[in-house]
């Protein structure tokens, strides 16, 4: 089976901080080249895969500014599909634009759909409904009247991240500083409760960080540690009393929740979008439907097992059966 693997090139795959798209794709490619597919990753020139690295975009465009987005996504995509006579399918990591190449060539093409950045963008997924195979990351971010071949979660290299029975009594935010994201309500919930917060992640919009966040940053009661990778990336996530994922809007997936709960740590969220499929309430978090219930939440994260939230992950959330299901779905595709 050879699979042509196309990423998304805003980022490096895999990145070097920041980047769920690339990330996940790296992780897949990586777990399917291990069970011995022939994958080639259609990647910037500076990615890094043990499968064939294929590329004409030089970086990440959102790593140099001086390179226009849509000319190297054209250029990307373009080299894709002009050799897609060599694979048995392609596997579309980069959003709705490779679709209007899909009935230009023969080689099926699966799309999993990280979320809708906007509904504006539905008619593209209509109109190549019957070449696309669309898959879902969760049951809760189904487009209504799309047909979608599959759900498949996200998986992550469990080994990868240290389990820490005991965490710490610190409250952990890990996400982009971004309205949607929460940033703010956890901040406010860590107040509340009277609980220091450790705050992770990329500043993606600087009115919002410096209206309700940066005027809370006491280096006491609220840290703010900017994108973090690594050893210390990993340190953040287990070392968390919980992380607080008071998400404003219906979130396809959560990397970063099931990456704390195979650190150990429990997971506070809304009771809306992926969550619940991600979060056993009582047993890995909890699933709130207000601030008071989330505040009041963080008073009981004692009575979560921080070896169930491990547990979980390792039984649901494997980079292992992500390859393997869209080996499965790759199958039937092909038979």
């Amino acid at each position: 089976m050879k699979i042509a693997m196309l990423s998304s090139i805003s980022w490096r795959t895999p990145p070097r901080a920041y980047g769920p798209w690339e990330l996940v794709t790296s992780l897949l490619t990586e777990a399917l080249a291990a069970r011995g597919v022939d994958v080639t990753l259609f990647a910037t020139l500076d990615s890094a895969t043990a499968g064939t690295l294929a590329g004409v975009v030089p970086r990440g465009y959102s790593e140099d500014r001086t390179l226009d987005a849509k000319v190297w996504e054209a250029l990307h995509i373009a080299h894709c599909f002009e050799r897609s006579g060599e694979f048995d399918l392609i596997h579309n990591q980069a959003d709705f634009m490779p679709l209007i190449f899909s009935e230009m060539v023969n080689t099926p093409i699966v799309t999993p759909i990280h979320g809708f950045s906007s509904p504006r963008i539905l008619p593209v997924y209509q109109r190549y409904a019957d070449r696309g195979h669309y898959v879902s990351i969760s049951d809760a971010d189904r487009a209504a009247g799309l047909p979608y071949a599959a759900t498949i979660h996200h998986g992550i290299p469990v080994e990868e991240f240290p389990f820490h029975p005991l965490g710490s009594d610190d409250l952990l935010f890990f996400g982009r500083i971004h309205p949607d994201k929460g940033a703010g309500e956890a901040i406010r919930a860590a107040r509340a409760a009277g609980r220091r917060l450790v705050m992770c992640g990329l500043v993606q919009d600087e009115a919002y960080h410096a209206r309700e966040v940066e005027p809370y940053l006491d280096g006491s009661q609220v840290g703010y540690r900017g994108v973090v990778g690594g050893g210390e990336r990993l340190a953040a996530l287990g070392q968390a009393r919980g992380l607080l994922h008071l998400i404003g809007f219906d979130e396809p997936f959560g990397l970063s929740v099931i990456e704390a709960m195979a650190c150990g740590t429990p997971v506070i969220a809304h009771a809306r979008g992926s969550m619940p499929e991600l979060i056993d309430h009582g047993v890995t978090g909890f699933l709130v439907d207000s601030f008071e219930e989330a505040v009041a939440a963080i008073d009981r994260l004692d009575e979560i097992d921080r070896a169930a939230c491990r547990r979980s992950v390792e039984e649901r959330f494997s980079v292992g059966r992500m390859a393997d299901d869209y080996i499965a779905l790759y199958r039937r595709i092909l038979a």
